[in-house]
């Protein structure tokens, strides 16, 4: 009998892989090409940026692509897509497409964008709102890597996330800002944490800003202040903006700068230039105003800043910790009181800056500052307490810090916000301690008892009224 030789399958060829880039800041964008650039990214077969503008009204604001610096950072991805453009007339930051519509707009995007039957990789930003949780949701077999560049990556994931995206999540990517502190964003998903590599960043931000006129000669030793729009967020009335703009200016001539170089927000007024320029003149100081739209990062790169001064913008830690400027802030204390609700994700950064940057002449002269070994039990607790309901995983940490720290630490803490979350802190009646000792037990049906107990409690006091 004659043996059946069977010839081996040819291997079928691998898919190709396109990896989509979402970004909607120039910032964004920067980090985007630093991570392509070092290697972080793989090597997709193509790599698509993805562009939104998620402003209030797209319509009549400067599009990304048409900034000068654009062209520089472009190159680095085989094609630029506007999503603004695709889904016109609808806002990237409100549309959400129903679940049975996926499909249609999955295939829409393949089509339009070029993917085709291609893998797809996403890399976004603000995975917790749209557009980036919309475009997860259109590709559900996409692998996510999540880019942070901001101080925000420190604090808790703003809303809980579905299983269908969080399970995908496989990096959190984010510029070391604080050295040695880990970000918690995404944690209660098991992401891995990655450093966006600082000298790729750097290279890219030294490429932009060629075609700027400079304010001041490169050589000029000068103190940055960057401006805030907290009035416009409602976090503080603009007089009061204005009052601690003008605080910094003074905080700068106090270090003994003669020229102070003022770069206002993007997104901010112009109320407060006229009350600056005025204030200058009396503290014998020349103030530049510069309001090209670049970020702070290229003004470390082609001036000789000697310090930056802010609330508790971003850009403080990469002065200090990218570029090694001196920072200094203004304001934390009053802005921690205020900042309205508890869970707001802007008091991440406040309490950072609060903790690490100098607030004074005296303090840029020490050298003992809590570093981020001090700072990490802090946030972990403030982590939980903005967001109880899925930080879980903190919590044992947060009761520990707050039980050994809390007299010491509570200008960070609301009252209410930790009886509401059963955290330990704030004095209480005898009941309420009871319930707050038996409720921290492992036991699920100890808590569901202590839970029933609290509403029964709650019941007798509202009677008692």
């Amino acid at each position: 009998m004659t043996e059946q030789i069977v010839e081996p399958r040819p291997s079928a060829r691998p898919r190709p892989t396109v990896q989509l880039c979402l970004a909607s800041t120039l910032y964004g964008t920067v980090t985007l090409t630093a991570l392509a650039d070092s290697g972080q990214l793989g090597r997709p077969d193509r790599r698509v940026l993805v562009l939104s503008n998620n402003s209030a009204h797209p319509e009549t604001s400067p599009r990304l692509v048409d900034q000068p610096d654009f062209d520089h950072l472009a190159r680095h991805f085989d094609e630029v897509v506007d999503y603004n453009a695709w889904i016109t007339p609808l806002h990237p930051s409100a549309w959400r497409p129903r679940e049975e519509e996926l499909l249609m707009w999955e295939r829409a995007a393949r089509q339009a964008w070029g993917i085709g039957e291609a893998e797809v990789q996403i890399v976004c930003e603000s995975i917790q709102a749209p557009p980036a949780t919309t475009v997860c949701r259109m590709f559900p077999d996409a692998t996510i890597d999540v880019y942070a560049d901001g101080l925000m990556s420190y604090g808790p994931t703003r809303d809980r996330l579905g299983a269908t995206v969080g399970t995908r999540i496989d990096r959190v990517l984010h510029l070391d800002l604080v050295p040695g502190l880990r970000p918690l964003l995404l944690s209660e998903w098991g992401a891995r944490t990655e450093v966006v590599d600082t000298a790729a960043f750097r290279a890219v931000v030294a490429g932009l800003g060629e075609h700027l006129a400079l304010p001041v000669p490169a050589d000029e030793p000068v103190a940055l202040v960057l401006g805030q729009y907290m009035s416009d967020l409602e976090l503080i009335t603009l007089e009061e903006e204005t009052d601690l703009h003008l605080r910094l200016l003074a905080l700068a001539a106090e270090a003994g700068f003669g020229t102070v170089v003022f770069k206002p927000h993007p997104s901010a007024g112009s109320a407060m230039i006229t009350p600056l320029q005025r204030r200058a003149e009396e503290l014998g100081v020349r103030l530049v105003v510069f309001d090209e739209p670049i970020i702070a990062e290229v003004l470390y790169e082609r001036l000789s800043v000697g310090l930056v001064l802010s609330a508790f913008s971003t850009a403080l830690m990469t002065a200090a910790n990218l570029y090694g400027v001196p920072v200094a802030s203004l304001g934390t204390d009053t802005l921690l009181t205020v900042l309205r609700p508890y869970q707001n994700s802007n008091r991440i950064p406040l309490t950072i800056i609060d903790q690490l940057v100098p607030q004074s002449v005296a303090d840029l002269r020490r050298a003992d500052r809590p570093g981020a070994e001090d700072l990490a039990p802090l946030l972990t607790a403030v982590a939980h307490a903005m967001q109880p309901g899925h930080t879980e995983h903190l919590r044992p940490a947060a009761v520990q810090f707050l039980r050994e720290n809390y007299p010491a630490y509570k200008r960070y803490f609301y009252k209410r916000r930790l009886l509401a979350a059963e955290l330990p802190g704030p004095q209480r009646t005898p009941v309420q301690r009871v319930l707050l000792e038996a409720g921290q037990a492992d036991h699920p049906r100890i808590r569901e008892a202590v839970s029933r107990a609290r509403k029964v409690y709650r019941r007798i006091r509202r009677a008692r009224r």
